[in-house]
C-alpha cells in the first residue's frame, strides 16, 4: 500500500446511501467504520448491511470469502473520536448545509490533515460546505447514487479551494471500489442533477400547452425514443415531494435560467396530495392500469399522397416506407386537388409548415420523422385540417398495426422538442466547463439511464438539425429556454462532432 491508496474509509449517516457507500467499499476490500448520531443505528446498519450480502452470496453474487472479507471490515463506531485514523471519511446526513458545515468542523479537529473529508451531499455547494473548516483545500463532493452498489457512477466535486492530488485520490478510490468517475465542477445539481433537467420541464411545457396527456407523451418518449420510462413515470416514481423542491432549487440557484423552469402544474398536484406512487396517484393513477392492447387499423378514405419534407429527411428512405405501408404517392411538385399532404417538419408547427410549402391547410397532416417510426408513429393536423384528411393519415399509419397518437397543433411535436432540449442543455454544460463532454456522456448514460449520452445522441440526430429545431421553437415560442448553445451553434456550423472538446480550453481557472 502507499500513501495514494485509500484503505480506511469511515461513513458518517448511515441511513440507505451511507449503508450503501460502507457495503460497496467493504466489499472491495476496505476497512470501514460506521458512525451515526443516533444510538445503534451504526450496529443496526451493519447488519442489515451483512443480511444483504448474505442474500448476494445465497444467489451465486458473493463468495463466503468475500462475505466473510466484509463481515470482519465493518465496524460500527459510536463516537466521531472513534474515526481518528481514517483516510477519508464521507458525510452522508441530512442534507442541511449548516449541520455538514458543523460536521465538517468537528471532523477537521480530529483526523490528520491528509485525511479527506468528503460530502455525498446531492445539492448543496461543495465549496460552502468547507468554507467552515480552516483547511478548506482537503474538502470535495463525492456523490453516488441510490442504490449504490448497482449504481456504477460517482460524482467527483472539488470546491473552489480543493487541492488537486484530493481530487485524484477520490478519482483512483471511486475506480478502486469498482464504479465509474467523473469529475464535475462544484455547481447547482454537480452533472446528473443539472443535464437531468431538461427531460421533465419540457415534459411539463407540453402538458402545459395542451399539446397531449401524460400517458401520451410517456409512451411518445418511450417508444419514438428508447427512454427506460417517460418522465411523467419518472416524476410519479421519484416522487413530488422529492422532485419538486429539486427542480425548484435549481432554478433558484441559476437565477431563474429559463432552461430549469418548472411549473406551476407540479404545485398544484402537491397541495392535492398528488405525489405519485407513494400517494397512489400523481400524473397517472396507482397501481397502474394495463397498458391498452394495441389499436386496430384505423378505417378511413384512401387518397393519394404527397410528401412534404424539411430539409435533414431523406426522401429515399421515406418515401419507399410510406409505399411499403399502402401509400400512393404523387410524384409532382405540387399536390394535386385530391391528395393529402403529409409534411415532415423539424421544429416547426403543422401550421407554420403549411405557410412553409405554400400549401392548403385543410388537407395536410404532420408527422414525426425523427422519432423512431417502427411501433408508434405521432400525428399532427393543423386546426383546419379535414376530418377526411386526418382520418386517411391515421389509416396509413396504422395499416402495419402500429401505434398512432394523434396531438394538437405544437412546435416540435413531442420527440423533436425534448430531444433538442436534452442535447442542448448538455452543451451548455460543456460550455461552461461543468464537465469534459465524455464525462457527460457517461454520467448521463449510467446516472439517468438514457439510452445515449446526449452529445453521441446529437450527433446521431445531427447538429444541424437540433440547431434548426431549436432556431425555430425560439422563433415560434419568444421562450429564451429554446435558445441555442453557443457550443451546439459552433460545433453544428464548423461541422463537428458535439464530443469535439475545445482545444484551447484547459478546464476550470
Amino acid at each position: 500500500m502507499n500513501g495514494f491508496e485509500i484503505t480506511r474509509l469511515g461513513v458518517v449517516g448511515c441511513g440507505a446511501m451511507g449503508q450503501g457507500i460502507a457495503q460497496l467499499a467493504a466489499s472491495a476490500g476496505l476497512q470501514v467504520r460506521l458512525h451515526d448520531a443516533r444510538p445503534g443505528a451504526s450496529a443496526q446498519a451493519r447488519e442489515r448491511i451483512v443480511a444483504a450480502l448474505e442474500k448476494q452470496r445465497d444467489k451465486g453474487r458473493v463468495s463466503d470469502t468475500r462475505l466473510e472479507q466484509a463481515r470482519a471490515a465493518l465496524r460500527p463506531v459510536e463516537t466521531l473520536q472513534d474515526l481518528v485514523g481514517c483516510q477519508l471519511v464521507v458525510e452522508a446526513i441530512v442534507e442541511d448545509l449548516p449541520a455538514k458545515q458543523a460536521l465538517f468542523r468537528q471532523l477537521e479537529v480530529l483526523l490528520e490533515g491528509e485525511a479527506i473529508l468528503a460530502s455525498n451531499t446531492s445539492s448543496l455547494s461543495i465549496t460552502a460546505i468547507a468554507s467552515a473548516c480552516d483547511n478548506p483545500g482537503r474538502v470535495a463532493g463525492l456523490h453516488f447514487f441510490n442504490p449504490v452498489p448497482r449504481m456504477r457512477l460517482v460524482e467527483v466535486i472539488p470546491g473552489l479551494a480543493t487541492r488537486g492530488t484530493v481530487v485524484e485520490r477520490l478519482l483512483a478510490l471511486v475506480r478502486q471500489l469498482g464504479h465509474e468517475p467523473v469529475r464535475a465542477r462544484d455547481s447547482p445539481g454537480f452533472l446528473v442533477n443539472h443535464a437531468g433537467r431538461a427531460y421533465g420541464t419540457e415534459a411539463l411545457r407540453i402538458l402545459a400547452e395542451g399539446v397531449t396527456g401524460p400517458a401520451e407523451v410517456d409512451a411518445l418518449l418511450r417508444d419514438g425514443a428508447g427512454f427506460p420510462m417517460g418522465p411523467f413515470e419518472l416524476m410519479d416514481l421519484v416522487g413530488l415531494d422529492v422532485g419538486v423542491p429539486v427542480m425548484e432549487s435549481i432554478y433558484r440557484q441559476f437565477y431563474e435560467e429559463p432552461r430549469y423552469r418548472p411549473h406551476p402544474l407540479l404545485r398544484q398536484r402537491l397541495a392535492a396530495g398528488y405525489l405519485g406512487r407513494k400517494s397512489g396517484h400523481g400524473f397517472h393513477r396507482y397501481p397502474a392500469v394495463a397498458e391498452p392492447v394495441p389499436q386496430p387499423c384505423a378505417i378511413g378514405p384512401r387518397m393519394p399522397v404527397w410528401l412534404g419534407l424539411d430539409e435533414g429527411f431523406d426522401a429515399a428512405i421515406l418515401r419507399p416506407w410510406l409505399s411499403g405501408l399502402g401509400a400512393e404517392l404523387e410524384e409532382g411538385a405540387r399536390p394535386s386537388a385530391e391528395a393529402l399532404c403529409l409534411l415532415a417538419p423539424l421544429g416547426l408547427d403543422a401550421t407554420e409548415a403549411v405557410l412553409h410549402f405554400e400549401l392548403d391547410p385543410t388537407r395536410v397532416v404532420a408527422f414525426d420523422a425523427l422519432a423512431e417510426l417502427a411501433s408508434h408513429r405521432c400525428l399532427m393536423p393543423t386546426p383546419a385540417t379535414r376530418a377526411d384528411c386526418l382520418g386517411a393519415a391515421r389509416a396509413l399509419f396504422t395499416a402495419d398495426g402500429a401505434r398512432v397518437t394523434v396531438i394538437r397543433d405544437s412546435a416540435g411535436f413531442v420527440v423533436q422538442r425534448t430531444l433538442a432540449g436534452i442535447v442542448n442543455l448538455a452543451c451548455d454544460i460543456a460550455q461552461q466547463g461543468i464537465a469534459a463532454p465524455t464525462d457527460i456522456d457517461l454520467a448521463v448514460r449510467l446516472g439517468l439511464g438514457y439510452p445515449q449520452g446526449p452529445l453521441a445522441w446529437g450527433d446521431h440526430l445531427g447538429p444541424a438539425r437540433v440547431l434548426s429545431i431549436l432556431q425555430r421553437l425560439h422563433a415560434l415560442s419568444g421562450d429564451p429556454r429554446y435558445r441555442p448553445s453557443p457550443w451546439l451553434r459552433r460545433r453544428a456550423r464548423l461541422g463537428l462532432s458535439l464530443l469535439h472538446a475545445d482545444p484551447s480550453f484547459q478546464g476550470e481557472r
